[in-house]
């Protein structure tokens, strides 16, 4: 009987002691949110460059046609997480001549083809652009730095297309590299696709991408 009695004293003694081992429930503190993405205008590399634009201020590239990315237009991408927008104006180019217009000789119409590829040659997207020239009106811009009257170029942009580009987290750069350029004139039609020939032209070139985080700090 006193066994019993001790036992039943002991009982509230060993559930208090087990209530008091009770653990509370750890909350994580949720994940960093993601950084917010990023448009920039991208430190190109541009093998050759037409000039600036007269009223647009804007910064026109020359795309020549090619097989080695490394020799195209070069555009660099920071660290980042996820995909890459890459957007671009694409223009065709035009040769300019008053003489031309005075004729009524001057009209032309222009399909461009241009690749952004990655560094190791393979293709991520194809641009095009398309458009006629009539009238001086058809010109997006007169380049500067030029030997013509206003000290502006023959050689002009005409013809915009906005394109976008998204380009795999994998890379840190690609190339632009034109295919093939169709003219028709007025004494004739050609295509062109043999290397080394400028067939396009782009402008206001911009990437968008969301920067990669930090990196963890190394424990000790």
């Amino acid at each position: 009987m006193r066994l019993i009695a001790l036992a039943l004293a002991m009982a509230p003694l060993v559930v208090a002691a087990a209530s008091g081992q009770t653990h509370k429930p750890v909350h994580k503190p949720p994940p960093p949110p993601p950084a917010p993405l990023t448009k920039v205008v991208p430190d190109l590399k541009c093998p050759t460059p037409l000039g600036i634009g007269v009223t647009t201020k804007l910064s026109f590239c020359d795309v020549m046609t090619g097989r080695d990315p490394s020799a195209g237009v070069l555009i660099p991408i920071p660290p980042h997480k996820g995909p890459v927008t890459l957007t671009f104006d694409l223009h065709n180019r035009h040769m300019y001549s008053d003489e031309q217009m005075k004729a009524n000789r001057a009209h032309a119409r222009y399909t461009a083809t241009v690749g952004v590829l990655t560094m190791d040659n393979t293709l991520i997207g194809r641009a095009v652009v398309q458009n006629e020239f009539r009238k001086v009106t058809d010109l997006v811009d007169r380049i500067g730095g030029g030997a013509g009257p206003g000290g502006v170029k023959a050689v002009a942009p005409t013809g915009t297309e906005p394109i976008t580009i998204t380009i795999p987290e994998s890379e840190d750069q690609v190339s632009i590299l034109g295919e093939k350029l169709s003219s028709e004139r007025i004494d004739g039609s050609a295509t062109y696709t043999s290397p080394g020939r400028p067939v396009a032209i782009i402008s206001n070139v911009m990437i968008e991408y969301r920067p990669a985080p930090p990196p963890s700090p190394r424990k000790r």
